[in-house]
């Protein structure tokens, strides 16, 4: 299933296109945030590290045939955040290794404006037509009321309790479609 680059994906109010090197002193600033990154590892993510998490979603599409998109908004062009599908061969129970992930994580101030909700509704589509519509997973953070609302939305019907690197996750599935 190995792929090459993300395509571009628009909706009313977003751009998903692949990772740009102008990306990156937003994307880290807002993985150093403690609004985004107290349901992220309770801990802000070093600039390093930052690069790495970026550089590393640009290597999904290439591995796998599917990735992580950057967000940016249609009106400004302005990175937001990041949304798309991965498979990190996390060591957690239930495992959900060779199952399509999804992920999304936009900067605090896009929140509560149903961005999120529309940029995982765009990669779901994607992922329909592209993949064949595969079951994919998601895992979040129990105290992420907002994450939770847009897993909902968007159609991940199961969710069950997980453990990832010993704390609890919860774990959310879309059926295969």
């Amino acid at each position: 299933m190995a792929g090459g680059v993300a395509p571009v994906l628009e909706t009313e109010r977003l751009i998903l296109r692949e990772q740009r090197l102008g990306d990156f002193d937003r994307h880290a600033a807002m993985l150093a945030d403690p609004l985004v990154y107290r349901f992220v590892g309770n801990m802000p993510t070093a600039r390093e590290d930052a690069w790495r998490k970026l550089i590393g979603c640009c290597g999904l599409w290439n591995m796998l045939g599917y990735g992580y998109w950057s967000v940016e908004l249609k009106s400004t062009g302005t990175y937001i955040g990041q949304v798309g599908f991965a498979d990190f061969k996390r060591e957690m129970q239930p495992t959900i290794e060779g199952i399509p992930e999804m992920g999304w994580i936009l900067a605090p101030e896009t929140h509560g404006q149903g961005l999120a909700s529309e940029a995982v509704a765009a990669g779901l589509r994607w992922s329909d037509e592209a993949l064949g519509g595969p079951e994919v997973t998601a895992i979040i953070d129990p105290g992420n009321a907002g994450s939770i609302r847009v897993a909902e939305k968007a159609g991940f019907t199961s969710r069950e309790n997980a453990t990832y690197k010993g704390e609890p996750i919860l774990l959310f599935r879309r059926p295969a479609r």
